[in-house]
């Protein structure tokens, strides 16, 4: 069975012509065009077709809108962004809009379909160099998280008052921490009351989350 899709673009010869090669093959069947995405608003639930082809530079309403406000009333349905832009904010925010991929309108016309498909089957197709930027992202955000500076206040303690901050994160009471540091009670006593100190709490809950780095 072909993937049923419409399309939002309003560059009518470019619509025309992917329409045209649609439908020599049997993998896509186009059964809706739509220039505008509040029109397509509109239509879109009655139609219920498998996937969307989004273009993002539409007149009034942009098509990563379009995405946000169709995924709201109809969740399941597939949008595949296909548009000139590549720039980095708009991939990012059309993903977060909650498209499943983003094709670049230079993409051969049977790379397209290709990727109708693929989206389709449960996949998320970009364009090479899309994929490269949304890569280059991850590597950029994983070098920051490795590069970032440790926490002063961390710093500051002890190995064996941070071994009691661990315990204390796992849940275990102060006696149960001192059988398994082999200390007394009052010694795990003093120990937190410095871990307090140092990380500048009041409280067990407050140390167990500057521990974790929930604040």
């Amino acid at each position: 069975m072909p993937v049923r899709i419409a399309m939002i673009e309003d560059d009518l010869p470019f619509a025309q012509t992917l329409q045209r090669y649609f439908s020599l093959g049997p993998e896509v069947r186009c059964e809706a065009h739509y220039t505008t995405g509040e029109a397509a608003l509109q239509q879109l639930p009655g139609a219920a077709p498998d996937l969307v082809l989004v273009d993002i530079n539409l007149p009034h309403m942009s098509g990563i809108e379009f995405v946000s406000r169709i995924k709201e009333t109809t969740p399941g349905l597939l949008c595949l962004m296909l548009t000139m832009y590549e720039e980095s904010p708009l991939i990012f925010d059309a993903l977060k809009a909650g498209a499943c991929g983003y094709l670049l309108k230079r993409t051969p016309p049977r790379e397209i379909v290709a990727g109708i498909v693929q989206a389709h089957a449960g996949g998320s197709p970009m364009s090479p160099q899309v994929a490269r930027q949304v890569v280059s992202f991850f590597h950029r955000v994983t070098d920051t998280a490795t590069t970032a500076p440790p926490d002063p206040e961390m710093s500051a303690l002890a190995e064996r008052e941070r071994e009691v901050l661990d315990l204390l994160s796992k849940g275990f009471l102060y006696k149960e921490i001192a059988d398994q540091l082999g200390i007394s009670t009052h010694t795990v006593n003093s120990h937190i009351r410095r871990i307090y100190e140092k990380l500048h709490v009041r409280s067990r809950a407050q140390a167990v989350a500057k521990y974790r780095g929930l604040t």
